[in-house]
This record gives C-alpha cells, structure tokens and sequence, in this order.
C-alpha cells in the first residue's frame, strides 16, 4: 500500500478524500488540519506522498513545501485548491510540486493524479492555466492589495485582528524579526508613509477595510459513489 499523509483544514474535504482511497492501493497514513502539524509529522510518519490544502491558516500548503524542500525532503507533493494563481502556480512547479488537483475536480482526477505520481510522473489538472488567469484578473480588480505577497497577505490580516508581532510570528511559525520585515514590506507597498511602527499600524489597519486573505471555504463538490457532498 501506498501511504499518503493528508493536510486539509476542511473536514468535509477530509471525508471526502477519506472515501476516495477507500478500497483503492492508497491508504491514509495521517491527517492533519493545519500545515505546521504537517511539518512535525513528516518527521515521524513514512508516508510515500503528501497532499497538502494550498491554503491553510498559518502554515500554508506552500510553506510546507518549502520547508520540504529547504530540509532536502524530495518526497512528491501534490497541492489541493480551489483556485490557484499564476504566482502560485509557477512557484509550487519551482519546488518541484509533483501535481495540483483542483478540489471541484478532485473526486475524478485525485486518484488519476495519484496513479501518475507513484509512477514518478507529474500531473497538473487541465484547467489549471485557464484557473489562475482567471484568479488573478479576479484578485487584482477585486483587491487594491494584490500586490502583497501571500505571506505579507498573512501577517497583515492577523495585525488588523490586533495581534502584536510577537503573537503574529506565534502564529505563523516565524521568527518576530522576519514579522517586522514582512511589515515594513508591507508599510512599503500600501503606501502607508508613517515612520513610527505606534503610528503605522493603525494606519495599516484603517487602510485594510476588507479581509486580505482568501480563504478556501467556498463549498467544493465531491463525487461520492451513489451521491454528492456539498
């Protein structure tokens, strides 16, 4: 059998993977709801291939990777979205990412991709070219701030919820140091022009009046022999 640890911070997307390696050669060695618990147990569990949710909160499906591949670990990765961007897209091929399944496809196309991967061949759904395209033309007339990076996105967020920067590094499993770097990236291209960090973060959080971060909690169907999952 071949073992497949899972992170996904969606239980239904969790069931719904559960049911598709049901009787199949594949079997879930563990499941994780964030990416940072993720990273801890790929030091303990011998799983052949990681499917990680692209966005969790925290410690994305990305950071994982990185991470991943920072520690030498080349064991195939394949990313499960919603919807991906082109910037996304280009980076997780950079990494080596071994396959992106969209999760409205997923119930048809997991177990293909599957397939390819333990074979050591890559597989990228179809749509994905049209996908991120169309994310980031939605991304960029939806959102003065596309021009964040999705970590800067991250820390942004968790300062308009009032978390202070040592809470934020906490959080997202980094340093306070690289927080108050993402930040003064972050003052840089808001344009937000106050030198004193006291004066700033108010500034920042008054100029970030909708939610930075998307999140993947829009309802993915599932195909699940005899009926549908929404």
């Amino acid at each position: 059998m071949t073992k497949i640890l899972l992170a996904d911070d969606h239980p239904i997307i969790v069931s719904g993977v559960e049911a598709l390696l049901r009787n199949s050669r594949y079997e879930l060695a563990g499941t994780f709801t964030d990416g940072a618990a993720a990273m801890r147990a790929l030091q303990e569990l011998s799983a052949d291939i990681i499917v990680l949710d692209l966005r969790m909160p925290g410690c994305s499906g990305l950071d994982v990777l990185r991470g991943m591949r920072t520690a030498c670990d080349d064991r195939p990765v394949i990313l499960l979205t919603a919807e991906i961007g082109a910037a996304d897209a280009d980076e997780a091929i950079r990494l080596g990412a071994a396959g992106i399944v969209l999760k409205e496809t997923a119930a048809e196309s997991l177990l293909g991709c599957l397939d390819a991967v333990s074979r050591g061949e890559t597989w990228f759904d179809e749509k994905l070219h049209d996908r991120a395209g169309a994310a980031d033309k939605r991304s960029a007339a939806a959102s003065p701030f596309s021009v964040l990076s999705p970590r800067e996105r991250e820390v942004a967020d968790l300062v308009v919820k009032g978390l202070r920067n040592r809470d934020i590094a906490a959080s997202l499993g980094i340093s306070e140091g690289t927080v108050k770097i993402h930040l003064y990236r972050v003052y840089e291209r808001l344009a937000v022009t106050s030198r004193t960090a006291g004066d700033s973060r108010p500034r920042l959080c008054a100029r970030l009046s909708c939610r930075l971060i998307d999140s993947v909690a829009s309802p993915s169907r599932w195909a699940v022999p005899g009926h549908r999952i929404y």
